[in-house]
């Protein structure tokens, strides 16, 4: 959950530290006192758009700050995340984060005590939080939002299944337009093929290996010195190892270190440090005698061979060539080649080549129909099991006579997508297959059956949308939900039923409500006030948590707008005992 929200700098807020708990945290205040600006902040925090317009001129940045306790998968994925990242979680497993934006519109983020792009804060956001608003409302009624509120609430099975059907669209589209392709640019790629095997071929008649290039310059350079290098290595082996031209009276490097080695040993017995040393004259002279071996054998090995150097600026010249037109280096080449074999079965127009990617999109079509057919089969179970649910919480709303229809519905062919036999029907196919959802309303017994954006009022909109979430906290989700004003439009027993189902949903959710309801407020297990300071020159306002007498005063303000009212506070307090009652479990 989120312990601690510190905004400093944003809107009218100057400077305010906000403690929250689990459970359910309501914000209240006048109009205008700055509640929106703690959900704007909540925004900044977890990747949001930045407005530098709502930056305050003095000191010229806003900076918002939090701390995070998480537990369970959730835990494990962020902390995963963030040490990914580069950054850690603090010692009790907590995390800090923090977005400042400037005037100029400057934006930078940190994430675990290290500065991170602000799209890593939105990634953390995603695991953590989920806000609802007057826009949510407006986002639920798209379908596209409501195929995927549906999505989400069929489960990790359904996911699996549009998993596939996603992988399978994917392959099946990139057949067909490979296949489009090559007949679209059929003359195009038959010159480019001939180039590419007018090279292939030069390449392979030289047949170039890899490192060669190096391994004939090294050759040839020796070849080259050929009598030079005899001349070093033999006085080097004269010395070492006499023999060769050395007289019989030269001393070699061999017998030298015998000799030295024989004096020490002499005396030894008299003084340990001269043994020591003979050991080491002793291992001296068996590196010389290794050394001794291998100049021999390069010796025997040297050898000015005229044919084979000038054979050896024949094939340097070859490979030249190539290094001109293809590559800087022999192993460019062949890299080049590698490549060209494989762009050579990408440009392949040949009838049968053809025929095979026919065979193979007509293959992948029955795939991907066959996938959006199961898919449509269990949206419309997963519709069924939702609607029940949503209904179900929708009469405890005080909406006891609307029902909630999830219609799901072949799309049409004919439109941007291409156009599958689903089901025995033709239908536009798309990645996530062929249905198009639709959220309908019956307001009351008799009424049509309305999409959403025709047949709920505001304030039904606001109950439909709580509904929903009290019906998708029981599939897991964010741990921490934040509501602000949604519930715009609703009043008296349909407020205090939308505080008891913020009420359930903080039994198992940390819950943030912004709302201007003393029903939905009363529910509350910690209740902050924003306040707005006009005394000075500037407007501010700031954040305090109320508790017992205070909260009933603020109740009282929300109730009637008299705070010191005696009927108003009892009215509060008689209020506050009902939501006690009803947040036992």
């Amino acid at each position: 959950m989120l312990e601690e929200l510190r905004i400093t700098g944003l809107g009218v807020i100057e400077d305010t530290t906000l403690p929250l708990t689990g459970g359910m945290n309501v914000i209240t205040g006048e109009t205008g006192a700055g509640k929106t600006m703690v959900v704007t902040g909540l925004g900044l925090l977890f990747g949001g758009r930045a407005d530098a317009g709502r930056v305050r001129a003095e000191p010229g940045r806003a900076v918002v700050e939090g701390r995070l306790r998480l537990g369970g998968r959730v835990a494990e994925t962020v902390h995963a995340r963030i040490t990914d990242a580069g950054g850690e979680p603090d010692e009790d497993g907590c995390v800090l984060l923090s977005r400042t934006v400037t005037v100029e519109g400057r934006s930078r983020a940190h994430l675990g005590g290290r500065g991170m792009p602000v799209s890593m804060l939105g990634e953390v956001g995603e695991q953590v939080v989920a806000v609802h608003g007057q826009s949510d409302q407006l986002r639920l009624l798209r379908p596209a939002e409501q195929r995927a509120a549906l999505d989400r609430f069929a489960g990790p099975e359904h996911e699996k299944l549009l998993d596939a059907t996603r992988d399978a669209f994917t392959r099946w589209r990139r057949v067909v337009d490979d296949l489009a392709d090559r007949r679209r640019n059929a003359r195009e790629r038959h010159q480019e093929t001939d180039l590419l095997r007018l090279g292939l071929d030069e390449i392979t008649r030289v047949d170039p290996q890899p490192g060669e290039d190096d391994e004939l310059k090294a050759e040839a350079q020796r070849l080259e010195h050929a009598e030079g290098l005899r001349t070093a290595a033999q006085l080097a082996h004269q010395c070492v190892a006499g023999g060769l031209e050395a007289t019989d009276d030269t001393p070699d490097a061999s017998t030298l270190l015998g000799t030295a080695r024989r004096t020490l040993e002499a005396q030894a017995g008299t003084d340990a440090a001269l043994g020591e040393l003979a050991v080491r004259l002793e291992e001296a002279a068996t590196l010389v005698a290794d050394v001794s071996v291998e100049l021999s054998t390069y010796l025997a090995g040297l050898d000015a061979d005229p044919a084979r150097l000038q054979a050896l600026y024949e094939r340097r010249a070859a490979l030249r060539a190539l290094t001109r037109k293809y590559a800087d280096d022999v192993d460019g080449v062949i890299a080049w080649a590698e490549r060209a074999r494989t762009r050579l079965s990408e440009l392949d127009t040949s009838d049968e080549l053809l025929d095979e990617l026919d065979r193979e999109a007509s293959r992948l079509a029955g795939e991907v129909a066959e996938l959006a057919g199961r898919v449509s089969v269990s949206r419309q179970e997963a519709a069924a099991r939702f609607a029940e649910q949503v209904t179900v919480e929708l009469a405890g709303l005080a909406m006891p006579h609307a029902r909630i229809e999830v219609a799901v519905l072949p799309r049409p062919a004919g439109r941007a997508e291409p156009t599958l036999p689903v089901n025995g029907v033709d239908v536009g196919v798309g990645p996530d297959g062929g249905d198009e959802v639709e959220l309908r309303l019956l307001a009351h017994p008799g009424a049509p059956s309305l999409p959403l954006q025709r047949g709920a009022s505001g304030g039904e909109l606001s109950r439909v949308m709580l509904a929903i979430e009290v019906v998708f906290a029981g599939s897991g989700g964010p741990p921490t939900l934040v509501f602000d004003e949604v519930d715009a439009g609703v009043g008296g027993q349909a407020a205090v039923e939308i505080g008891r189902r913020l009420a359930r949903l903080a039994r198992s959710h940390q819950v943030l409500v912004v709302t201007h309801l003393p029903q939905v407020a009363a529910f509350a297990d910690r209740h902050l006030v924003v306040a707005k300071d006009t005394g000075g020159a500037v407007t501010t306002s700031g954040v305090r948590v109320v508790e017992d007498t205070e909260r009933a005063r603020e109740l009282a303000r929300m109730l009637a707008g008299l705070p010191d009212s005696d009927l108003g506070i009892a009215h509060a307090e008689e209020l506050l005992a009902v939501a006690a009652r009803e947040r036992r479990p």
